[in-house]
């Protein structure tokens, strides 16, 4: 009866943890898809300033982080993960400005399934990356020759980024109490981020209307995302989330279609089915793998 009684709760924290994730991307998405149609009007880097500038703002007012009591070892985290998402954020806008939003999700999140196979320690978790792997390639068109070589780049090198910020997120959740950390952070990766928006865009960044639509792009694609990742990570392990993060060129294309009125072909449906597949297989190791260890606690 122990063990029963504690497998619900245990279940149920995994599938919140996934629904958190999921929330997450559909988010980030589309505040990316918003972001796209700012671009015009203030330039990468300006998106990225001012989308940073604004979450920062509003985690500072929210969060209202203490700023005794913590370790070097605790500062150095929380710097170096806001250097990653100050990375991970202007590389990638810098590719979405060169090239379309769904194969710029789809090369970037190379970089979370290569961390779910370096950190998986189940021989399921490769065959789940395989069939991402494999909808990433589809959603691609089956390569990215016909694309800007120098958004390829900058997709892959936010992909990179994206793999730290997963690792140095769940870290710093471990270390900072609630979202402490991520308010911190995130004035690290402002203010990091600040003079090269300022150079791009000038005084773009100070009219009301794109002041307006960045603040909701923060919010989309910075405040709440980030928020629902960093409470995931504390009991999601690594190399589930990244496989999880598939998901994600599925609904950038989806937002896409729907905001920036990009069509999806057959092929495009087939590599979306293909990534839910491989989350789905990912969810349901995850879940399984909790409910064997409770058993055995309770045994």
């Amino acid at each position: 009866m122990q063990a029963a009684s504690a497998e619900v709760p245990h279940r149920w924290g995994s599938l919140g943890s996934i629904g958190l994730v999921l929330s997450a991307g559909i988010s980030v998405q589309f505040g990316g898809a918003l972001a796209a149609s700012l671009m015009p009007r203030a330039g990468a880097s300006g998106v990225v300033t001012l989308r940073l500038v604004a979450a920062a703002l509003v985690l500072l007012v929210v969060c209202r982080p203490r700023l005794r009591g913590y370790t070097r070892a605790d500062w150095g985290t929380v710097v170096v993960f806001g250097i990653t998402m100050a990375g991970m954020n202007g590389l990638f806008y810098q590719s979405i400005d060169r090239i379309p939003l769904g194969p710029a999700v789809a090369l970037e999140v190379l970089g979370p399934l290569a961390l779910s196979v370096v950190a998986s320690r189940r021989a399921v978790n490769l065959v789940w990356a395989a069939l991402a792997l494999g909808g990433v390639f589809l959603l691609s068109g089956g390569g990215f020759g016909g694309l800007d070589p120098v958004g390829v780049l900058f997709a892959l090198g936010a992909g990179a980024m994206w793999a730290a910020y997963i690792v140095f997120s769940a870290r710093t959740g471990r270390r900072f109490p609630q979202a402490d950390g991520l308010a911190l952070a995130m004035v690290v990766a402002a203010l990091v981020f600040l003079p090269l928006g300022v150079a791009e865009s000038g005084a773009k960044l100070l009219d009301p209307r794109t002041i307006a639509l960045g603040s909701a792009v923060a919010v989309l694609s910075s405040v709440l995302p980030y928020t629902l990742e960093l409470v995931a990570l504390r009991r999601l392990p690594a190399s589930t989330f990244a496989i999880m993060m598939s998901l994600e060129p599925a609904i950038a294309a989806t937002a896409g279609f729907l905001i920036l009125n990009q069509a999806l072909s057959m092929t495009e449906a087939a590599a979306i089915a293909l990534v839910i597949a491989a989350s789905m297989g990912a969810v349901r190791t995850q879940v399984g793998r909790g409910k064997a260890k409770v058993q055995e606690d309770g045994s």
